[in-house]
């Protein structure tokens, strides 16, 4: 499995956000951003803590009204008071410079400010409205995030490249001319923020689009181009499968190649589903690509001709229920758990084999096997299960094997 030290990341300068730590050769972090009225301190509260609890170490919320930025530090004070030390990040469009200025405890209680270049002021506006905001990031000594993004492109920037590119004897296509502005876009605000007086350890940077092969290409160029953090994301995702398939197909990319110090998976949420679901897809994405461990894997065969019963699928997904449900005790109680690998197969094909590279391994009798399970620890045969209550006692196999090999945290 590929580790975290041996991928080159590109990004050097390194951006402290609250007690974490981006860029560099920090671990890459999991964003997520809130869906609450920022003004229902509860709501915005209690789902913040519901993010956390899945993983987010990074938390937007919307600042885009004077109610909003009244509720700020209220959340923030709930959160402290109930012990969570949670980076909250302000996102500000058309009004931040105001608000900053008008609400100094904003301004203090946030960790990061989110700043859109596309929507801080036309014209003349635009320089002082986005020289404002930097003054209080310096003020406060905050980071702020540049997130330029494809459906909001400061339009003068664009107009002006797009008229450069008219008058050239072979003109670019236009969506590279685009894929250009957000780029130009992102890197001479940043190089504004530092003439102001921002450090470049108190940048990151970002340039979402909606399709994966753009994504690559403008965070390529970027990465070419600068040694700012970098924050990765597709800015509408979609729903769904569609939505993770297309995150992951984006990010995954640049993440092997060391471009990416925070991701997030901005999905649009199926009704009634929680918004956890994007930290999951963001948790997934690293623990596959082996950059990040967060809990247990399961590994399961997808199932043939030869494996007709469904008892492996009920197993495996018991398991997996196990494993999820005991984390939040586990993380806190046994160093290093959220390293255990855990096989459960459903015939004699790849059952066995798959199950001695796993931690533990059971491999289920497929179709006219005979009906006994043999149980693998740590590549060795270790127990044979059979009858009714292979579940119970293949999980209490699973927590001993927890209990003995793990040290108390």
């Amino acid at each position: 499995m590929v580790k975290l030290q041996e991928i080159k990341r590109h990004s050097t300068h390194q951006v402290k956000i609250g007690n974490r730590f981006i860029g560099g050769n920090a671990p890459v972090l999991v964003q997520s951003m809130t869906n609450t009225n920022t003004s229902d301190v509860n709501a915005t509260v209690n789902q913040i803590i519901e993010l956390y609890e899945a993983g987010s170490e990074i938390v937007r919320l919307t600042v885009n009204n004077d109610a909003a930025a009244k509720a700020v530090p209220y959340i923030y004070e709930t959160l402290v008071n109930k012990d969570y030390d949670i980076p909250l990040v302000g996102c500000f469009h058309f009004n931040g410079h105001r608000l900053l200025t008008s609400y100094p405890a904003l301004a203090a209680s946030l960790a990061k400010y989110r700043i859109n270049p596309g929507n801080v002021g036309l014209g003349e506006k635009h320089d002082k409205h986005f020289e404002m905001m930097v003054e209080q990031a310096i003020k406060y000594q905050k980071p702020i995030r540049i997130g330029v993004n494809w459906g909001s492109l400061d339009q003068e920037l664009a107009a002006r490249i797009m008229d450069k590119n008219s008058k050239l004897k072979n003109p670019k296509p236009t969506e590279e001319i685009l894929r250009e502005t957000l780029i130009e876009s992102a890197l001479q605000s940043a190089k504004k923020a530092e003439d102001i007086g921002l450090l470049a350890e108190q940048i990151v940077i970002s340039c979402k689009i909606s399709r994966p092969q753009d994504l690559i290409a403008v965070y390529r160029e970027l990465a070419r181009r600068s040694n700012y953090a970098l924050h990765l994301g597709l800015t509408e995702a979609g729903m769904g499968i569609k939505g993770a398939v297309a995150t992951t197909a984006a990010l995954s990319t640049l993440l092997q190649e060391g471009i990416g110090d925070t991701i997030r998976t901005s999905i649009t949420p199926i009704p009634g589903d929680s918004r956890t679901v994007e930290v999951k897809i963001c948790k997934e994405i690293l623990q596959s690509l082996g950059l990040r461990e967060f809990a247990p894997v399961v590994t399961s065969c997808p199932g043939c001709g030869r494996t007709t019963s469904t008892v492996f699928q009920h197993l495996a997904q018991q398991v997996q229920l196990f494993l999820e449900s005991n984390m939040p005790n586990w993380k806190n109680k046994y160093k290093g758990v959220e390293s255990l690998k855990v096989a459960v197969m459903g015939c004699i094909v790849n059952g066995p084999g798959e199950s001695k590279h796993a931690d533990i391994g059971i491999s289920l009798p497929g179709t006219g096997e005979h009906p006994i399970a043999p149980v693998f620890i740590n590549g060795e045969r270790a127990h044979i299960l059979q009858g009714e209550n292979i579940a119970a006692e293949f999980t209490q196999i699973i927590l001993n094997y927890i209990e003995h090999r793990y040290q108390p945290a």
